[in-house]
This record gives structure tokens, sequence and C-alpha cells, in this order.
């Protein structure tokens, strides 16, 4: 693919960049479009991956067809298979006609299923049922009907863990993955942060007819540097609140940073690892985990020196002029337990018999709580809040009993 045609691509579809992992991208979407085969786009929620079945449906055989976009994580469960191959009247309370589904209405087009690792089992096998024979019967029916359709998945989750997990077919994924492309996250396209940055200013400048925002250069290093876990979605979202926000027109670092999630415990910072950093549901999680840790830590601490200063167990009892000074590093002995440190409200230090694990679900249990609470229990925000989406909320709320109106 020729310099030119990748920048016809970037132009008709308004992407903007030049790095050489999306420049990848784009280019085997391009050469799969002339095929039929099924392919999975990959990467985290907000870089973009809706552009790429655009693109090969657009430059394939197909473009005067339908082209239809799902996303699966946004379609209850009990009515998912409903909106994917149609029902017949009767056929569950409220079917009140008979209804074609997506992979109906899309025959001798593009079908786009985003959020593809959400589907329930039992609609998965009735997808590998049409991607191996093009063949499925609407719900309520025993007939078979047929389709031609092209199949482009997307998913922001770990398909291969959740293959081990049993949530998702191996089988499926084989036949969904024919051609992968993975799009990349935002903070591995450095060079082109400040573009999207500065085209999400001006487009806010124009709409609003207003002076565009500019960030000076300590601004700018710190948008480069920032880790962006929302990636594109998040970029943007900055640019608006700072250009609708902001009198001044010129933006420093200290501005800059006011509308940007601290990370100082990233676990990048912490531990260098952006394979854990992934698995934190969100800073706060991290935060807690630490502090949980600390608690640990602090009561074995305070059972060594009670054992030290009573002289029980195998340790040997310190000379007295020695207890004094661990005497003078210990809380006053009282019959009461220990008492609370400054971080009360997120964490209690206990006596042994008192400690309770607090486990993972735990963690994210309040976690979901606080945003429920915070966005006034609209499920919509608050899974926008923690980056997931809304159909993942409510099984993560479901899996740990957390109910719409707790309160």
């Amino acid at each position: 693919m020729t310099s030119n045609e990748l920048l016809s691509v970037k132009q008709q579809f308004g992407i903007i960049g030049n790095t050489e992992a999306l420049n990848t991208a784009i280019d085997i979407a391009m050469r799969v479009a002339q095929t039929d085969l099924s392919v999975l786009v990959t990467g985290e929620s907000g870089v973009g991956k809706e552009f790429f079945p655009k693109i090969i449906h657009t430059h394939s055989a197909r473009k005067h067809n339908k082209y239809v976009a799902v996303n699966c994580g946004a379609i209850p469960e009990g009515t998912i298979d409903s909106e994917l191959f149609g029902h017949e009247k009767g056929s569950f309370t409220g079917a009140i006609d008979s209804r074609k589904g997506y992979f109906e209405e899309a025959d001798g087009g593009t079908i786009f299923l985003d959020e593809v690792g959400e589907l329930p089992i039992s609609t998965q096998v009735r997808l590998l049922r049409v991607l191996q024979t093009g063949e499925f019967m609407r719900v309520g029916s025993a007939k078979v009907q047929k389709t031609n359709v092209r199949v482009v998945a997307a998913t922001n989750n770990d398909l291969t863990r959740a293959i081990a997990e049993g949530r998702f077919r191996e089988d499926l994924y084989y036949r969904l993955n024919t051609v992968p492309i993975s799009v990349p996250a935002l903070r591995e396209r450095k060079s082109d942060i400040y573009l999207l940055f500065r085209k999400f200013a001006s487009d806010v400048a124009l709409q609003y007819h207003m002076p565009a925002i500019v960030l000076d250069e300590g601004a700018r290093i710190l948008l480069e540097n920032y880790h962006w876990r929302g990636n594109i979605r998040q970029l943007k979202n900055v640019a608006e609140q700072i250009s609708a926000i902001e009198q001044s027109r010129n933006i420093t670092a200290d501005i800059l940073r006011r509308y940007l999630p601290n990370e100082e415990f990233s676990v990048r910072t912490i531990a260098g690892s952006n394979d854990n950093y992934e698995n934190m549901a969100t800073e706060r999680e991290l935060l807690y985990k630490i502090l949980f840790d600390m608690r640990n830590d602090i009561n074995d601490l305070k059972r060594m020196m009670t054992e030290a200063l009573s002289g029980r167990g195998n340790t040997p009892e310190p000379p007295r002029h020695e207890q004094r000074e661990i005497a003078g590093l210990l809380p006053e002995r009282r019959e009461e337990p220990l008492a609370r440190y400054e971080y009360e409200d997120m964490v209690e230090v206990v006596d042994d018999d008192e400690q309770k694990e607090l486990t993972k679900n735990d963690v994210q249990r309040e976690q979901i709580l606080q945003a429920l609470r915070r966005n006034n229990y609209r499920r919509k925000e608050t899974a926008k809040e923690l980056f997931i989406s809304e159909r993942t909320l409510y099984r993560r709320m479901k899996a740990l009993d957390i109910d719409d109106n707790t309160k």
C-alpha cells in the first residue's frame, strides 16, 4: 500500500496519526477488504476500533449493500438472540409480530459485532453456525434460513483468557480470528497525541465560534506522557472540557493537570507492568490494595513486637534498654483494639482475632457502589466512569449481588 493510498484512507475516514502500528493496522484492513474472510479487531476501549470494519466494508465488493453495526455489550442477554437472528410472532412475551434479525437484514453486506466477547455462550453457538454454514433460525422457528454476510468482530477483552475461564468458545475464536487486526493504544502513539488533541480543540472552537485553546511546551509534554487509560475517547473528553471551561486560551501544565485523573499510584509507576495495570478496575482499587497490604504488614509488625516484649515464641527477649526503645515505637498498650490510623476512612487496623480477609470481590463491590452513588444510580453514567460497557457493569453487579436500589 503506497503512502498516497494510506493518506487517502485516513482522510476519507478522519483518522489522524502517523505511527507505524496504526499504519500497519490500516494496511491489513485494506488488504483483507477484497476477501470475505472474517476479521477480529482487538484493542483497548476507546482506541477507535470502529473505523476498521468501515474501511473493510467500503473497500470490499459488498460496499453497495448494507453495513450493520451491533454493540453486543449493550443488548440484554434475554433479547440478544432475537436482535441478531430475528423471532417469530408469539415466540416470547411481547413478540406481537415476526421480526427480521440483523443477520437477515445485512444479507449480502457486512455486519460489525462490537464487544463480541460479551456474547453469552448460547448466542456464541448460533453465531458459530452462521460463520460455518451461513445458516440460522429465528427464535421460535424451526425453519432454517440462509444468509450471506461478512462478519467483522471487535473486542477489548482478552479472549484467550476468556476461553481458559470457559466464557468464550475456542472454536468461535478461531472462526472470528481468521485475520487479526490489532489497534494500538493511545500511549503507544505518543507522536499522535498532540495532533489528536489539536484536532478535537479545533472542532470545539469551530462548532461554538470561540478561539481554539493552545498548549504551552510544559502542557504538551504532560499531555504526551500521560497514560491515557481511556485512550482517544478520554483525550477528546479532556479537550472538550478545557475548551468549554477555561477562560484563558493559553493552557499551561498546571491547568491541564486539573483535568487529568491522578495516576501517581498507577501500576506503571509502582510495578512497571502494563499487564497488571489492565487487570485493575480503577486506580482506587489499586490504592485500596496497597492500603490493605499495609494493614497486614502493620499487624504482623505489631504481633512480632508484642511477642518480643512478652518473650513468647522462639524470639529471645531483648535487653531492657532495647525493650524501652521498641516500646517507644508501639502505640500505648490498651485492652481495646489497636487505635485507628490517619487513613481510617480507607482502612482499619484491628487485632488478629477481628481481622477479616478482604477479597478482590469486596474491593470491586465497594468500587461499583461508590460509582453508582456518584452517578445517582444511573447505570449508563456509572459504566462510562468505570470505562466498561453497561452490560459488563450489569453482569458484575449481578455477580456481586448489587441491587440498583442499594443505598
